[in-house]
């Protein structure tokens, strides 16, 4: 047999495994197709014995090590003539066994068919290492598939991709791949597995009917999640005993956490997007990653959100332009939009951003301030995701609660997320309360002063919040007026924000009960506009600065010194002495700041 009758026959004979080729003569183009390519009528008689040529099968004693060494420099020198590096030619030959044993079969099932017919076809003309080349070449796919592989796709994978990508050269594959997993997907900025559990809140928090692009990325998931299992046990025999373990985790918790692992990621995401290697590099994706890093997407950070939401490496740039101007509209600069980006990569989609105008007029028929909604929309972007109906069975628990109106955007422009949670849920926390001994409209005041409470797990940080203080010694009645002064206390640490080291169990409940004034006169400083670390360094030069009433003392001196004499706020930080400043009387203040004799603001009380 020739050796290119041989290639037509092998090829097919790839193609359909199980199906078995008859030695017809020569002259018999029926020789060139399998048996059930002809749809006859089954004659059930005995089967005559027709003499059939030895089929070969992948097996470790046909050949030896030297044979695939030989073959695996054949594939280097063949992928050299196609314009690679010798060391990307090593490399890849190195890298891809699979494509490497395949050449070899093929090889060896060449030679057992010229044994078998005796002939004298070209095949016996060539040296083994000479074979394996034309094997290559015969294979069509310009080194495609072994490429493919040694970036870390299966073999059929590979051969799939390599079809897609027929139009394109070796070399210049390469160099794509090069730079997406040097510029894009390197090693990225993923502690503790935030991509994939952004994956699974993005997709859990989805409802609304999804389009095209967002289908595509939630398929791609669902290929993440099983091909993850299946990469597992083909790597149990050949991967490094901890990364291993590793995978076996992320594969337990649901597999999307591998999306932290960009490297591992990526031959999944060529497998799904083959198209992403016909991008070209000079007028697409250096433009893209500029233009992604100048609206605020660290590059560190870029792969995790192409892999969240692949369809935007597609994207053109004028195209993500347009849609970004449609969240002007929430007072959202660049930069706050490459930070909506980073969380929430949908909000580019086509059905995010036609539900986005829906959300904007249910609010403004709720009659919710859009300050607010504007504010919650840019702190937690994944509201765009879920319907007006899932919406509106959230807003009518708050209102049950008496909060509506302004008292609902300030919630929810503090906490957002509450939104998202089912109502049983929320209903749950309202209950847990209820229990504990406050009423409905204390609980609504609680909603209004700490919406965080009601994000926060019942069993996991309220009951043991409550436990921790019981222990304390803090009796129930105490306990339900400090929560009620300070919310705060169930989500705090207890330990890190509360407690001085080396406190007794005598003084810690008196430590808690005090500590409520004192985030009370921090959040009234706040509020006036001074920031944690501006107040941090007045409590550091004057400690006994939290001992001072509000109503008494913090308030009316802001007063007289933001709207008599109209003193910026930050006056207050870098004055001289507080101490002295906070012990004047009211006659001393204001001499001190004005020349005067007396306050034009007198306050409700004696200055301590």
């Amino acid at each position: 047999m020739s050796t290119k009758s041989f290639s037509i026959h092998w090829n097919l004979k790839s193609q359909f495994p199980n199906t078995c080729f008859l030695p017809f003569a020569r002259r018999c183009s029926l020789n060139a197709f399998p048996l059930s390519f002809f749809h006859c009528p089954r004659i059930h008689s005995p089967k005559p014995y027709l003499p059939q040529p030895p089929l070969v099968q992948s097996n470790p004693y046909n050949q030896t090590p030297h044979d695939l060494t030989q073959a695996r420099e054949s594939i280097s020198e063949y992928l050299q003539e196609l314009g690679l590096s010798l060391e990307d030619s090593i490399s890849i030959s190195s890298n891809s066994p699979k494509y490497v044993q395949m050449l070899v079969d093929g090889v060896k099932e060449l030679e057992e068919w010229n044994a078998w017919n005796k002939s004298n076809g070209e095949g016996d003309s060539l040296g083994f290492k000479e074979m394996i080349i034309y094997m290559a070449k015969e294979k069509g796919d310009n080194g495609k598939v072994a490429f493919l592989e040694s970036v870390g796709l299966p073999l059929s994978s590979a051969m799939s991709v390599a079809r897609y990508l027929s139009s394109e050269s070796l070399p210049s594959i390469i160099r794509k791949v090069k730079y997406m997993k040097e510029n894009i997907f390197s090693v990225g900025d993923d502690k503790g597995g935030l991509s994939g559990k952004n994956a699974r809140r993005m997709m859990m928090h989805l409802s609304i009917s999804s389009d095209e692009d967002v289908q595509q990325t939630l398929s791609f998931f669902e290929k993440l999640t099983f091909q993850l299992h299946r990469f597992i046990c083909s790597v149990a025999f050949c991967c490094d005993t901890i990364y291993q373990y590793m995978l076996q985790i992320e594969a337990r918790r649901g597999g999307l956490e591998i999306l932290g692992l960009v490297d591992a990621t990526f031959r999944f995401l060529l497998e799904s997007f083959p198209r992403l290697l016909l991008l070209p590099v000079e007028s697409h994706l250096e433009p893209m990653v500029e233009f992604l890093e100048n609206i605020g997407v660290p590059r560190r950070s870029m792969g995790n959100v192409f892999l969240l939401f692949p369809p935007i490496l597609f994207y053109k740039i004028q195209g993500i332009k347009s849609k970004f101007s449609t969240f002007e509209k929430v007072g959202a600069a660049y930069k706050d939009i490459g930070k909506m980006l980073l969380k929430y990569p949908w909000i580019l989609s086509t059905s995010i951003q036609e539900n986005y105008e829906q959300i904007l007029l249910f609010f403004e028929e709720e009659k919710i301030p859009k300050t607010s909604v504007d504010r919650a929309i840019r702190s937690w972007p994944h509201l765009l995701g879920c319907s007006t109906s899932k919406l509106k069975l959230m807003v009518d628990q708050f209102g049950e609660l008496g909060i509506r109106n302004k008292k609902f955007g300030r919630v929810i422009a503090k906490s957002p997320q509450l939104l998202l949670k089912k109502p049983q849920e929320f209903l749950q926390v309202v209950l847990f309360f209820e229990e504990l001994g406050l009423d409905q409209e204390t609980v609504g005041k609680l909603v209004s002063r700490c919406p965080e409470v009601f994000a926060a797990n019942i069993d996991t940080t309220l009951k043991k919040k409550v436990e921790l203080l019981a222990e304390f010694g803090i009796s129930n009645d105490h306990l339900l007026r400090v929560i009620k002064k300070y919310p705060e206390v169930l989500v705090s640490d207890v330990n890190k924000t509360l407690l001085p080291r080396s406190c007794s169990h005598e003084k810690i409940s008196v430590v808690v009960t005090r500590s409520a004034g004192y985030v009370n006169r921090i959040n009234y400083l706040m509020e006036m506009g001074l920031s944690r670390r501006e107040i941090a360094l007045m409590i550091r030069r004057f400690p006994p600065l939290l001992g001072y009433s509000i109503k008494e003392v913090l308030k009316p001196k802001l007063n007289f010194l933001l709207n008599t004499i109209g003193k910026p706020v930050k006056d207050v930080v870098g004055y001289p002495s507080l101490e002295v400043m906070l012990g004047k009387n009211d006659e001393e203040f204001a001499a001190e700041f004005m020349g005067v004799g007396r306050m034009l603001v007198s306050p409700s009380a004696t200055f301590q």
